[in-house]
């Protein structure tokens, strides 16, 4: 079994100080903190999104649900466009996998650099838990105020290497749209119409 064939460049930080180096307002670091420890807490995760995987040429457009937990893994299921729909990516203990028919297949890259419309999800996941926050600002969604949160390497300038950018509604605390960029060019986009975090029963009738 070879290793997932995405992976995306995160610095280990102590959660001691997970916002150092990011830049804007009180207000929105609080925020960004408070978003970081519900996604660590977090005991699964379901919704639905499109994706959009622009790699120059080609462009890849998905409407993809998910649900899974922490000790089950992540399922992602293809439902449109109809000639991809019931493909199924399953994301367990670092491996990605595609089912097609009951026939378990390893992901391969779609470029270079390994990425995959189908891995965005699990590095936005990972971002939120472990990576390096660089930038916190408010930014209108349309109509939404929303927090934006800028994940890269600490050692590269903005637009430099990849990023990984991702929108919450500032009332709702939801997450909304995610991005990952190289270079400085959104390859992938996703929109959620829904992100529901699942946490413990007991937690829950708290």
């Amino acid at each position: 079994m070879s290793k997932k064939a995405f992976c995306i460049p995160l610095l280990a930080l102590l959660l001691a100080v997970p916002l150092g180096g990011c830049t804007g307002e009180g207000e929105d670091n609080a925020l960004a903190l408070q978003l970081r420890a519900d996604f660590m807490d977090r005991q699964g995760c379901a919704g639905t999104m499109e994706v959009t995987a622009d790699y120059g040429q080609r462009v890849y457009e998905y409407t993809v649900t998910f649900s899974g937990t922490e000790e089950e893994g992540l399922s992602l299921v293809i439902t449109a466009p109809e000639e991809a729909a019931g493909i199924t990516a399953t994301v367990a203990q670092g491996q990605t996998f595609l089912t097609f028919d009951g026939v378990q297949l390893e992901t391969g890259p779609l470029n270079e650099d390994g990425l995959s419309p189908l891995d965005a999800l699990p590095a936005f996941l990972t971002a939120m838990e472990s990576g390096y926050i660089a930038e916190t600002n408010s930014e209108l969604l349309g109509e939404t105020e929303t927090l934006r949160l800028c994940f890269r390497d600490p050692a590269r300038s903005p637009g430099e290497g990849l990023e990984t950018i991702l929108w919450f509604d500032k009332a709702e605390k939801t997450l909304l749209q995610g991005e990952l960029r190289s270079d400085g060019t959104t390859v992938i986009r996703c929109v959620f119409s829904d992100f529901i975090i699942t946490r413990a029963a007991a937690e829950e009738t708290t």
